[in-house]
């Protein structure tokens, strides 16, 4: 019993460290100006048209999408889902300390520009990479694309895509809308869209050699 809770303990920490990690490939996302990822361009949007912190706009994101997961699911929803929401407010705080923490940092010319997106993408991949090995609760968006698979028949993979470009195009047009120029949006995006998996799946297997010496 004790080993077990243990091995829990474990992985929320690791669970954690990889929201960290995540976070910070955020804020270096933002810092790039380049345009952040799929998932990070509506709240990015909606933090430059009111007066909430980029983290915050993602907690509330991720709220929204818990509820839209416990109505799509309505009695097939698992309760321990709801552990999400902590998740939610733990990677939005981050989020907003990884912003501030790099405050400092400037990017000068284009090429400098693409090393700090590099470095978002990296991390994110990794922090999503740990989120998986870590294996006790997914991030609400995971979350919302896993609840679409059960109710219709979509494979995983379509799905993601079709809901990273559903969050890419609504973050657009109210960027285009309301600010009357495209932000959070642009090549950055298409290389995160396409390289934070693939640099997830790179990490997957020596972080799964690591989460079996931590958790036997």
């Amino acid at each position: 019993m004790t080993t077990k809770i243990s091995g829990l303990i474990k992985r929320y920490v690791m669970l954690c460290v990889g929201l960290a990690i995540m976070a910070f490939g955020v804020g270096f996302s933002i810092k790039a100006g380049l345009g952040t990822s799929p998932i990070s361009s509506l709240p990015y949007v909606l933090s430059r048209l009111t007066p909430f912190t980029v983290g915050v706009t993602t907690i509330m994101m991720h709220v929204t999408l818990i509820l839209l997961q416990i109505l799509l699911l309505r009695k097939k929803y698992d309760p321990v889902q709801l552990m999400q929401l902590p998740v939610a407010l733990i990677f939005g705080s981050l989020t907003d300390f990884a912003v501030w923490a790099l405050d400092g940092v400037s990017e000068g010319n284009y090429l400098e520009q693409w090393l700090l997106c590099a470095v978002g993408i990296v991390l994110v991949g990794v922090g999503v990479s740990m989120e998986v090995t870590a294996n006790v609760v997914t991030l609400a968006g995971e979350g919302m694309v896993l609840a679409v698979c059960k109710v219709f028949p979509v494979k995983f993979a379509n799905a993601k895509i079709g809901f990273d470009v559903t969050l890419v195009v609504i973050a657009s047009i109210l960027s285009l809308v309301f600010l009357r120029t495209l932000v959070g949006v642009r090549e950055g995006t298409v290389a995160a869209a396409i390289l934070v998996g693939m640099t997830a799946r790179q990490v997957n297997k020596p972080m799964k050699r690591i989460a079996d010496r931590l958790f036997g």
